[in-house]
């Protein structure tokens, strides 16, 4: 059996966002805590890097949440339904439960927002997870380490050069 490459895992992101459309057009049309400015959304689907190279990891907004996505090759290495497994993103370990939607297959979700009444636009929701992206993806070395030195002279933390 072929497993799906990154291009492929990618596009999956799109396919979940197409199951989410049915979902909100059904289950939880009329529900009083969709905000109404928000449509279902799939957002910066990419690979990931280091050890899980197998896998993207993407943004999912939709009108009444905003989920960080971990879509795997080998759908059998993801938490099973309800169950959680740390990944590690930048410098953070980070909580995802494992979910499936029949239409889709398995998948992991990690909460960002819920519910998205904060967001006034689609826009601005979009914005948000692709900064939100954008500081998961940076290399190990780029993200700010604290400076014992500012720290202990109130000036906060350092980048490095």
């Amino acid at each position: 059996m072929n497993r799906p490459g990154p291009a492929e895992l990618a596009r999956r992101g799109e396919e979940l966002a197409n199951v989410f459309r049915e979902i909100a057009a059904t289950r939880m049309a009329g529900m009083p805590l969709l905000n109404p400015a928000l449509q279902v959304e799939a957002i910066g689907f990419a690979p990931c890097s280091g050890a899980d190279e197998d896998a993207v990891l993407g943004i999912l907004l939709t009108p009444w949440c905003m989920n960080l996505i971990y879509l795997a090759q080998d759908e059998s290495v993801l938490a099973a339904p309800g169950a959680s497994r740390l990944h590690e993103l930048g410098a953070e370990h980070y909580s995802f439960i494992g979910a499936h939607e029949p239409a889709f297959g398995a998948y992991e979700m990690c909460s960002l927002y819920s519910p998205v009444f904060e967001f006034s636009a689609q826009e601005v929701a979009r914005a948000v997870a692709l900064e939100v992206l954008r500081c998961l993806r940076q290399p190990q070395e780029e993200i700010e380490q604290p400076s014992r030195r500012r720290l202990l002279l109130g000036g906060g933390v350092a980048t490095r050069p």
